[in-house]
């Protein structure tokens, strides 16, 4: 008999506010955590800081002051899905804690995550049997 399986439909919002301005969100439940840097957008941070900004986008275990690491986000998202209830799930989440859900399910090196892209407004597909991931791609809007 096969194990319960778990689908879990992950949503980028559109960008709207802080985020359509291209600013650093806080975080939250379903989202990147950038500590000092909430708030600011990427170039402001560059401007104050080039090699914070690359060591973050080239090290995956480097985290903004205050925030957290991919690696951290990545280990976090899988939390979150190994805590899933069978059945479907359907949960609204920052374009990097989807990308960081992908990168855990499929076994992805944490390095991967900036190679991802998961685009405004759209929904990627988790399903999980048996403590394995599968990847849904294309589905139909």
């Amino acid at each position: 008999m096969n194990p319960p399986s778990v689908r879990v439909r992950l949503v980028t919002p559109l960008l709207d506010g802080d985020a359509g301005r291209g600013r650093f969100g806080a975080g939250g439940p379903f989202g990147l955590r950038t500590g000092v840097w909430a708030g600011r957008t990427l170039d402001e941070v560059a401007a104050e800081d080039p090699a914070a900004v690359h060591r973050w986008l080239t090290d995956p275990a480097y985290a903004p002051p205050g925030g957290e690491s991919v690696e951290e986000l990545v280990a976090r998202a899988g939390d979150w899905l190994a805590g899933l209830a069978p059945g479907p799930h359907r949960v609204e989440a920052e374009q990097a804690f989807v990308r960081a859900a992908v990168v855990h399910a499929l076994g992805l090196p944490p390095a991967v995550f900036w190679r991802l892209d998961a685009r405004p407004g759209t929904t990627t597909e988790l399903s999980g049997r048996a403590g394995r991931w599968n990847l849904r791609l294309g589905s139909a809007v």
